[in-house]
């Protein structure tokens, strides 16, 4: 079974998602081959790289207020800590198309270390509060994901994998996807949303067995 993740590390309910996809792959054991990998989306694509106040540019682009903002952090606070993701400050919204470059260049290199990179970026952000499109960073987290320094450096002070992001992110959108997480199976199967595991468990249970029962 073949899962594309398609997500922004600016995205919460992305971070919500993934660690809810992973409870479900979990409970489901090694009875599915699963196959993950990631693809991009950019929430903010004219974010500049100044960033820019949380509070200030969700109220000026949802329309709603500062009390309102908090409510909803709070419920995907909530909704982290029940799968295992804890939420910190987050004061500023960032451009994230340099890390989306990162996680192209590192899904050529090792689909575990994608991984790794891919929770490490939402946790800098989601959890600490960090530019997730700073270069020390990225630099620092592909690091640590342990993908190779040279390489990582090399992908960061250049544009490579630019075009490959740009194309990605059309693919998806001139399929449909118009909002995060999107989790795309085999290409035939969509499950929207930051779901509950059972929900990723349920809908992942019936797809591998849709063809035993075809």
């Amino acid at each position: 079974m073949k899962i594309e993740f398609v997500s922004d590390v600016a995205c919460p309910w992305c971070a919500v998602g993934l660690h809810a996809l992973e409870r479900a792959l979990e409970k489901i054991g090694p009875g599915i081959e699963v196959e993950l990998s990631f693809e991009p989306f950019e929430l903010n694509p004219t974010m500049p790289p100044e960033g820019a106040d949380t509070v200030q540019y969700l109220g000026a682009k949802y329309g709603i207020g500062p009390e309102q903002i908090a409510r909803n952090q709070a419920a995907i606070r909530d909704r982290g800590a029940a799968v295992g993701f804890a939420f910190g400050a987050r004061p500023r919204v960032w451009n994230t198309f340099d890390a989306h470059r990162l996680l192209a260049w590192a899904g050529g290199q090792d689909a575990a270390a994608q991984r790794r990179l891919k929770h490490l970026l939402l946790q800098a952000y989601h959890g600490e509060g960090r530019n997730p499109g700073a270069p020390d960073v990225l630099l620092e987290l592909a690091v640590k994901a342990g993908l190779d320094e040279a390489g990582a450096r090399a992908v960061i002070e250049s544009d490579a994998h630019a075009a490959e992001v740009r194309e990605r992110e059309q693919f998806w959108q001139r399929a449909g996807i118009h909002s995060v997480p999107s989790v795309v199976v085999d290409r035939k199967h969509l499950i929207q949303g930051g779901q509950p595991p059972e929900v990723f468990e349920q809908a992942l249970r019936q797809i591998a067995a849709a063809p035993a029962a075809a």
